[in-house]
């Protein structure tokens, strides 16, 4: 992104007549905390962390606003329709409906049985096979881009094998969620990282790329620690144990690598993110029939019943619904920030704190987003919210798009599976509270159990904000959007 792309920007917010408000420009926040103390209402105190619920939230906090304003209700309502055709959150929704189809139609196709079967194959016990899990659940939540949805295909089928073959449970689990959490932010297909990218402005292949150093800087000790640490369990039956996971394996799965490994080919190649979707549910449609991995009519047909369509595809499109609804009304009321000037405030303060320091800014933003994911649990909302903060505060230091969205998006990525209220976490803790029913030697792992051996999350979020601290991987915005190792003009200090 350019900065005279900026400047227009800019001039474009200027020529409108801001909105005012009672109190002053403070006021104009209202909708954005509204949303957050809802959000921590429900994710922390009703344990209530459905998407719908916090739409609502969205909503209430932008009717709250119309209370508060000076201007005419007439001028405030059309600010928040300004707001909701903002590209950023138009060309988000778009992405995660591919994202999302794909996603459905590699685990329709059996993609993590062929996983799970690698795993079998390994003949790993204690350690060794939590180490083996992390791998697999993080090359599984690469290739589909959903850690929830990782996190439930693990538990469910990894999980108790695991116990019969001596790992440790809690570990075990954490292991299970490090793994999402390193596809949560890896994967081009993600919702965190096409939030992370369509927030920045920048492209989602050129995000990639620069947060991989980050990525396996932070899962090669985790691993080492899986494979340590993750031993420990009684060792059961090892004829059990591969009963257990032969129920949910079939290698003909593994051949669904293809069109992953496709995806991500032709996106760092340069091709558009849904070009290179398409490809993918195209050849993945094709193995899936020619293979006969799983009846076509998965991934579409006519539900008699409910006289609807129903499917894959359309699983992939309704999962992100409600998500999609959110990201319109929370960049709405981000927008009624900036036309109230709430947001100009907000961001200058933090600006006069980090004076002429580029790390003292990083280190700004880092916290937004630490503290921003502590108490929305759902980490994509967390993102959302914290997004126009990021963005402010990197382009009045010229930081690049790429780094603004890796700060954003890996430091999402990590806490969004520590934290024992977070929404992947008690989603685990439901599924494997589920499989008592079906295991009677599965015990019940409490979310508090687990924070503190989430390996990867701890040692990403942590090298996040080291390198905030230290300059590690900084790199700037040049005058026609290239990518500079210094400042364009000198003038900020590291």
């Amino acid at each position: 992104m350019s900065n005279d792309k900026h400047t227009d920007e800019n001039r474009a917010v200027a020529s409108r007549r801001p909105l005012e408000f009672y109190g002053g420009p403070i006021s104009s926040a209202v909708p954005m905390i509204f949303f957050i103390g809802w959000a921590i209402y429900l994710c922390v105190i009703a344990e209530a962390a459905a998407n719908i619920g916090l739409v609502l939230g969205a909503v209430l906090g932008l009717a709250l606003g119309m209370f508060l304003v000076k201007s005419s209700w007439s001028d405030y309502a059309q600010e928040i329709f300004n707001g909701m055709s903002d590209p950023v959150g138009v060309v988000a929704i778009v992405a995660w409906f591919w994202a999302g189809m794909f996603a459905e139609v590699l685990q329709a196709g059996g993609l993590v049985d062929g996983l799970v079967w690698v795993g079998a194959q390994t003949g790993f016990s204690g350690g060794l096979f939590v180490g083996a899990t992390f791998l697999l659940a993080a090359v599984f939540a690469t290739a589909v881009g959903t850690g929830y949805g990782t996190t439930v295909a693990f538990c469910t089928l990894m999980y108790p094998a695991g116990i019969l073959l001596g790992a440790d449970p809690v570990i075990l689990f954490a292991a299970v969620l490090s793994g999402a959490a390193f596809g949560d932010n890896l994967a081009p297909v993600s919702d965190t990282t096409i939030v992370s990218a369509t927030t920045q402005n920048t492209d989602v292949p050129g995000v990639v790329r620069s947060r991989v150093k980050y990525a396996l800087m932070a899962a090669t000790p985790s691993l080492v620690l899986f494979s340590i640490f993750g031993g420990g369990g009684e060792m059961a039956d090892a004829t059990q144990a591969s009963a257990v996971l032969a129920a949910g394996t079939d290698p003909r799965g593994l051949v669904l690598l293809i069109p992953f490994i496709l995806v991500i080919t032709l996106a760092l190649r340069g091709n558009h993110l849904l070009t290179s979707l398409s490809w993918g549910i195209v050849v993945a449609t094709v193995l899936i029939g020619a293979l006969g991995l799983a009846p076509l009519s998965d991934l579409l047909y006519v539900n008699t019943e409910t006289e609807s369509l129903a499917g894959a595809l359309v699983e992939g499109i309704n999962g992100y619904v409600h998500l999609a609804v959110l990201i319109l009304l929370i960049v709405a009321a981000g927008h009624i920030m900036k036309a109230g000037g709430a947001m100009q405030a907000a961001v200058g303060g933090l600006l006069k704190q980090a004076g002429r320091s580029v790390a003292r800014a990083e280190v700004s933003s880092w916290l937004i987003v630490f503290v921003l994911n502590v108490f929305i649990t759902v980490n994509t909302a967390a993102e959302i919210a914290a997004a126009p903060f990021v963005r402010k505060i990197g382009e009045a230091f010229n930081i690049h798009p790429y780094r603004r969205a890796n700060l954003l998006d890996a430091t999402t990525s990590a806490l969004g599976y520590i934290f024992p209220w977070s929404a992947a976490v008690l989603l685990g803790y439901q599924t494997l509270r589920n499989l008592q029913a079906e295991y009677t030697f599965i015990e019940a792992i409490e979310p508090t159990q687990v924070w503190p051996w989430v390996f990867h999350g701890w040692f990403l979020a942590g090298i996040m904000f080291l390198a905030a601290v230290t300059g590690f991987g900084r790199i700037y915005e040049g005058p026609d959007g290239e990518v500079l190792r210094h400042p364009p003009d000198e003038g900020a200090s590291d």
